[in-house]
């Protein structure tokens, strides 16, 4: 084994209180300040003296295992889906974070509205490359609109007339006078690796994934 330490990428938000009981259940737990929200660390030592976990956002969990600077990740299969790193290999689906990818637009628009009769849209949206090839696999050009956040005001201030975004509950797009218009795809929470380091650290990182595999498939 590499003297290395093993490095685990970890999302911040919604998707972490979701993720630790997995990380607990094989026996891994982070130093307290983990869990202080005070702390502004994004590298935390951990009980096992050769595993740190970092926490950044959802997005960057992928390309800081694509690119090796972490071994593992935990992040969703959206932004599996919008980057497609040859990089990454995703062997567990841990059943967590579960939302869905979809159009909405304003509710005056959705009574009358026709997906079917759409020929060119504008769109806001985080994900302009799975939004352009839903779209183009039914002949529809879409013109999108890079946003990181609050795409629900996007339509409301004239930006655009539709978005692609996650949804849950679907309570904050009936909050902005949204509706739900096309579904594109189901999204959970994937076990991410990196491919070169599986190569070279094979017994220590498949060690991991299979215990993290057992725990999951336990826990349902």
């Amino acid at each position: 084994m590499s003297r290395d330490k093993l490095i685990i990428a970890l999302p911040k938000g919604r998707i972490l209180s979701e993720a630790m009981p997995v990380l607990r259940a094989v026996g891994i737990d982070p130093d307290p300040a983990f869990s202080d929200p005070e702390s502004r660390a994004l590298r935390f030592a951990t009980n096992h003296a050769h595993i740190d976990l970092i926490r950044v956002r959802s997005f960057d969990v992928a390309t800081f295992v694509a690119f090796g600077a972490a071994h593992l990740g935990i992040c969703g299969q959206d932004v599996l889906m919008e980057f497609s790193y040859p990089e990454l290999y995703a062997p567990l689906d841990l059943g967590i974070g579960a939302c869905r990818l979809a159009v909405a637009e304003p509710v005056a628009l959705g009574g009358a509205d026709d997906p079917g009769r759409w020929s060119h849209i504008r769109v806001a949206t985080k994900y302009p490359a799975v939004t352009r090839r839903y779209f183009a696999a039914r002949g529809v050009q879409a013109e999108c609109i890079k946003l990181n956040g609050a795409m629900e005001l996007a339509p409301a201030l004239g930006l655009c007339r539709r978005i692609v975004d996650l949804v849950s509950t679907g309570s904050t797009l009936r909050a902005n006078g949204l509706v739900e218009v096309e579904h594109i795809a189901h999204i959970t929470s994937r076990l991410i690796v990196n491919r070169p380091a599986l190569k070279i650290r094979a017994g220590e990182m498949s060690g991991w994934i299979d215990a993290i595999g057992e725990a999951v498939t336990h826990g349902r």
